[in-house]
C-alpha cells in the first residue's frame, strides 16, 4: 500500500529527495529568495520544503509558471520542481483547505443553511460565485461541490461561517491544519483565497502537501473528481447545477484538484492523476495563461509517468 507523503517520516524524505536530487543535477539556486520561518511553530516530526530548489530534467516539459511541482505520491519521490519553495498567493485553491477542515467535523449528510449574508459576500470583489440563494438549506456535500466545481466563494462563506463557528475562527482552524500537515510555509487568511486581507500565501510544495490530503478522504477525491453535478429542487432548496472548472478532467485517470486565479497569484492549478497504480501530485503556481496551465500539467502527468517507470 503506499505512502502518504505526510506520515512522520516522510516530509523530511520529500525535502531530502528534492535537495539531493537537484543537487545532483547541479540545479540547485540560492538566488535572492530564502526560505522563510513558519509562522507557528512546526511539530518535530515534519519539515518544510528546504528553500528555492528547482530540479529539472532536461527532457522534462518546460513550465512557464512562477513555480511547480510534481511527485509521486507512492514513493515521495519529487518527480520535477521549480520554485516550489517560493511563498505566493495561491488564489482559489485555498478552497483545498477549506474542504480539509470542513470535513474534519462535518458528516457530508449534514444541512447548512445559505444567508443573505453569504451571498454579500461573494457578490463583493468579483469572486467567482456558485449562485447559492439565502434561505436554502444544503447538504454538506451538496455545498462542497459548489465549493470545489465552479469554486463559489459563497459556499466557502457558507462552511466557514458555520464550522467556525465565525470566518475569523475557521481561518484559525485552517491554520493550525496547516501546521498539522507540515506546511510550514503557509499562512491563510480567508477560507476562499480573495487577496482580502493580503490574501495570504502558500508554495506550490505545501500545496502539493494538501492536495494529497485532500485525495486521501474519498469524499473529497469524489468531488474534485466530478466534472458536472446538479442538485435537484425541493423543500428545502432550489435547483442547481454546477460546471468543474478544471479542464483536466477530461483525462484518462484525472482526479482533480482545483483550480485558481487573482490577478496577484496568476492562474493556479492543483492537479493529479492516477498512472499505473501510482497517484501523481502537482502544482503551478503564477501561471500567466489559463490554458497553458492545463496543456503544462498534462505534459507533467505525461512525462512523470514515463520516466517514473523502471
Amino acid at each position: 500500500m503506499p505512502t502518504s507523503l505526510f506520515s512522520s517520516a516522510r516530509p523530511r524524505r520529500w525535502g531530502r529527495a528534492l535537495a539531493g536530487a537537484a543537487l545532483a543535477a547541479g540545479v540547485l539556486t540560492t538566488g535572492t529568495t530564502t526560505a522563510h520561518a513558519a509562522t507557528t511553530a512546526t511539530p518535530a516530526t515534519t519539515a518544510s520544503f528546504a528553500g528555492p530548489a528547482s530540479y529539472a530534467p532536461a527532457d522534462a516539459p518546460a513550465v512557464l509558471g512562477r513555480a511547480a511541482l510534481v511527485v509521486d505520491t507512492s514513493t515521495g519521490e519529487v518527480r520535477y520542481s521549480k520554485d516550489a519553495g517560493e511563498r505566493l498567493p495561491v488564489a482559489s485553491l485555498t478552497k483545498m483547505m477549506t474542504a480539509h477542515v470542513v470535513l474534519q467535523e462535518a458528516d457530508p449528510a449534514d444541512v447548512v443553511e445559505v444567508t443573505a449574508e453569504d451571498v454579500r459576500y461573494a457578490a463583493r470583489g468579483g469572486a467567482a460565485v456558485a449562485g447559492l440563494r439565502a434561505g436554502d438549506r444544503l447538504p454538506v456535500r451538496d455545498v462542497l461541490h459548489a465549493l470545489l466545481l465552479p469554486s463559489g466563494a459563497d459556499a466557502a462563506h457558507v462552511l466557514a461561517r458555520t464550522y467556525g463557528p465565525g470566518v475569523e475562527g475557521f481561518v484559525g482552524k485552517m491554520n493550525a491544519a496547516a501546521r498539522e500537515l507540515g506546511m510550514a510555509d503557509t499562512l491563510y487568511v480567508n477560507a476562499d483565497g480573495m487577496p482580502t486581507n493580503g490574501g495570504g500565501h502558500s508554495t506550490a510544495a505545501d500545496q502539493a502537501r494538501l492536495a494529497e490530503a485532500v485525495l486521501r478522504n474519498e469524499t473529497l477525491k469524489s468531488i474534485t473528481s466530478t466534472r458536472y453535478h446538479s442538485v435537484g429542487a425541493t423543500s428545502e432548496h432550489g435547483s442547481y447545477s454546477w460546471r468543474n472548472t478544471n479542464r483536466l478532467l477530461a483525462q484518462p485517470g484525472a482526479v482533480g484538484v482545483k483550480t485558481g486565479y487573482t490577478r496577484a497569484a496568476g492562474y493556479t492549478l492543483a492537479f493529479a492523476a492516477e498512472r499505473d497504480g501510482r497517484l501523481l501530485v502537482g502544482v503551478i503556481l503564477g501561471e500567466s495563461d489559463s490554458g497553458r496551465r492545463f496543456d503544462t500539467a498534462q505534459a507533467l502527468l505525461d512525462w512523470a509517468a514515463t520516466a517514473g517507470k523502471a
